[in-house]
């Protein structure tokens, strides 16, 4: 049995990609950056396409991490996420920069 545990803070999540998904892309890239995200309480890193190599992570799919920020509002889980993701990154990596904006558009 397991005891589940409700966050009540805003969580937006965004993918981070290889160059060329959906089609064609490389793996075995060196994912760069996931050690300063380690014990962040508003950063949550789901892991996808990776795998351990020789006690590195590196890239083993198209869609490699999604990291989730989390925030009291969109706003600042908005910030939170991106300010993660900006410390990210592998050759070729790319993500979406638009995540949330709608729902942040008239606040």
């Amino acid at each position: 049995n397991y005891l589940i545990e409700w966050d009540k803070r805003t969580a937006i999540g965004v993918v981070i990609a290889s160059e060329g998904y959906p089609q064609e892309y490389q793996v075995g890239k060196k994912i760069l950056g996931l050690e300063k995200l380690n014990n962040i309480d508003n950063v949550k890193i789901f892991h996808s396409g990776t795998i351990a190599n020789n006690g590195e992570v590196v890239t083993n799919g198209g869609r490699v991490l999604c990291v989730t920020g989390l925030g009291e509002d969109i706003i600042k889980a908005r910030k939170e996420v991106y300010l993660a993701v900006s410390s990210i990154h592998w050759d070729g990596s790319y993500y979406r920069k638009d995540i949330g904006n709608r729902s942040t558009k008239n606040l």
